[in-house]
């Protein structure tokens, strides 16, 4: 008998407000444990929480940009369960009437297909503070880091509409590069800004009977997501085969064993008790509001990767590349305006840019090259005044040098030879030492010509202009 996956996603998402979602405490992350907390977010009694608003439109802005229905009247609840690193013994979220509901997002699959992914709901909910197992600072003892009870997160929750670990793993690509452009959310993984708990189940295949779901926990990674799918959906299978039921459970991942190890029983809604939140007013979201939030929509990943591929003819893959970041697409664009050969500009974003980028793990905004003093050396590469092996060499020369390229065109002696008599007499002596590779080129074997290039382009240390060296070696084999 053959199975089909049927997968969820909840994913967790740091807001980027400054300070949390019911108190005035700092959200910065890295600050001494403990040092960022008050009463309220230490849920003292007497305290009283007061709403974020900055929270609430980051929230509109992510339901607006993945096509949500807005409630106008939305309610919270305490969600009650019983963990040390949960000072209330309840987290203030969203239950019964969430602020968002009824969206979609479309994204990309790996074989080329395009696939709609519907949300249930997002709504607003607090963080709880951070468990420390570190026997070297505490020996056995659990330690605990309040500074993140209460920092504002929005929760994701899918329809169970994914199939495979791959298209969950392309869910949260695209759901994390909405978050990023919007700036709503770093995205980091490592911080914790960006977390993801994933319910699977099996069935057979093409079937509409639900099978035992479980829950895994504990997925650090994008990568560490789809390899924890693949294990529980392989593993799920293996105990139906056998005649096993699967048992409802929480599984935590382990990331070095790649093994999910149960946790505990899978809880479910009752289980956490909801009940209204009685300190806080309902959340009341007017039409006006939710139009100003949209003017703030910046243009989203898929539309500009569409546009990219109208405006600049760029592939699909170069278009998909040059969007996955904002920071990316802006400092592109900034570059094609100075520069006329799109094609030109998107291989050096990719090839020598992004490197460096990522090479040194700066962002954008710190790496050295202005996209105006980047135009300028692709422009000599247009002009023809150097070659592209000669740019790049000038181009790892301005990541340290203030000098424009065109002064180190002439400080490194790289300007390119043009010189059709010049490049001529070179063509020549090459020729007269590979008569052989001449001869082979004249009875079929034209790949030999590469490598005759590569000799004219070494005999004159790089300079030689490859079109013309190209259009002379063509010509001089015809007629020899």
């Amino acid at each position: 008998m053959e199975f089909e996956a049927v997968i969820g996603l909840e994913v967790h998402s740091q807001l980027l407000t400054d300070s949390k979602i019911f108190c005035s405490c700092s959200t910065a992350y890295g600050a001494p444990p403990n040092s960022q907390t008050c009463p309220v977010c230490l849920g003292m009694p007497g305290t009283l929480p007061v709403l974020n608003r900055r929270a609430v439109e980051f929230a509109l802005k992510m339901g607006v940009a993945t096509h949500c229905q807005i409630a106008s009247f939305s309610t919270f609840a305490r969600k009650n369960y019983f963990y040390p690193d949960l000072p209330k013994g309840y987290q203030i979220s969203q239950y019964e009437l969430p602020l968002c509901r009824a969206g979609w997002l479309d994204i990309d699959l790996p074989d080329g297909k395009r696939k709609r992914v519907r949300i249930r709901r997002i709504h607003l909910e607090e963080d709880a503070g951070k468990s420390i197992h570190d026997q070297a600072l505490a020996g056995e003892q659990t330690l605990l880091d309040f500074n993140r009870c209460g920092v504002p997160l929005i929760e994701i929750v899918s329809e169970p509409d994914l199939s495979t670990p791959a298209e969950a793993h392309a869910y949260l690509v695209a759901l994390k590069q909405i978050l990023v452009y919007l700036e709503i959310c770093s995205g980091n993984m490592e911080e914790g800004s960006l977390r993801c708990d994933a319910n699977v189940s099996v069935r057979p295949l093409g079937t509409a009977v639900s099978g035992t779901k479980t829950e895994l926990k504990n997925l650090n990674s994008f990568r560490n997501v789809e390899r924890a799918l693949a294990f529980e959906i392989e593993r799920q299978i293996a105990l139906l085969k056998q005649g096993k039921p699967v048992e409802a459970e929480t599984l935590l991942w382990d990331a070095d064993a790649q093994q999910a190890r149960p946790m505990r029983s899978k809880e479910e809604a009752p289980d956490y008790r909801y009940f209204p939140e009685p300190d806080l007013v309902p959340l009341e979201v007017d039409p006006a509001w939710v139009e100003r939030v949209k003017r703030t929509i910046p243009e989203l990943p898929e539309e500009k990767k569409n546009r990219f591929r109208q405006q600049y003819k760029l592939n699909d893959y170069a278009a998909q590349l040059l969007t996955v970041r904002r920071e990316i697409a802006d400092y592109f664009e900034a570059l094609a305006k100075r520069c006329p050969d799109y094609q030109l500009a998107a291989n050096w974003m990719l090839r020598e840019v992004l490197r460096v980028v990522n090479e040194r793990k700066i962002s954008l905004q710190e790496f050295p090259l202005s996209p105006q003093r980047l135009a300028e050396l692709l422009q000599l590469i247009l002009d023809r005044v150097v070659s592209q092996t000669a740019a790049v060499t000038i181009f790892e020369e301005m990541l340290h040098s203030r000098k424009s390229a065109g002064q180190l065109v002439d400080d490194l002696g790289l300007r390119q030879i043009s010189d059709e008599q010049q490049l001529a007499a070179v063509v020549e002596e090459v020729l007269a030492r590979n008569q052989k590779l001449a001869e082979q080129y004249r009875g079929g074997k034209t790949k030999v010509l590469g490598y005759l290039i590569g000799q004219v382009m070494k005999a004159t240390g790089g300079k030689a202009d490859p079109v013309l060296v190209n259009r002379l070696l063509r010509e001089k084999l015809k007629t020899t």
